[in-house]
């Protein structure tokens, strides 16, 4: 029989869609103390400032915010800690490779649990210009409007 995959949104990075031009995605595992896995669980993380750096052959989540686990205080872990990455050695140098390229970011899109598991989907893009920005609030307020004289139309009817 096969074994369902159930996914449980964590925290979406919104902005980061907004910010950059998307072209790559990956998924990755990362390295967390139990005190932070509680914390996600209750949903106290903060993606907004988050990046992903490589170092040494390794990929590091830098800036992301946990907040701390009020029942850990004896052992609290530290909120903006650089986390390890686990992703395969092959997809480690293509997100090098893609970083090493002028304007390129790498970015965490969304965190969620898979299988009990936290695991992170990293975005690879460049950053839009103000005209980009523009040109997609523009095309979302006209998709918008005809969505919205559809149902208009389909409520008159």
């Amino acid at each position: 029989m096969a074994k369902v995959e159930a996914e449980k949104l964590i925290v979406k990075n919104r902005r980061a869609t907004f910010d950059y031009d998307i072209k790559d995605r990956y998924e990755a595992g990362i390295s967390l103390v139990g005190s932070e896995v509680k914390s996600m669980r209750a949903g106290k993380v903060d993606v907004t400032d988050a990046y992903v750096a490589i170092e040494k052959n390794q990929a590091w989540l830098k800036q992301l915010f946990v907040a701390p686990f009020e029942q850990a205080s004896a052992f609290p872990h530290e909120v903006r800690r650089s986390r390890k990455l686990l992703l395969h050695a092959r997809e480690i140098e293509e997100i090098h490779q893609a970083l090493a390229r002028e304007g390129a970011t790498a970015v965490p899109l969304r965190l969620y649990f898979k299988d009990g598991r936290v695991k992170v989907e990293i975005g690879v893009g460049r950053g839009k210009k103000t005209f980009d920005k523009r040109a997609d609030i523009a095309k979302k307020d006209a998709e918008r409007e005809t969505r919205q004289m559809a149902q208009q139309a389909a409520r008159g009817r």
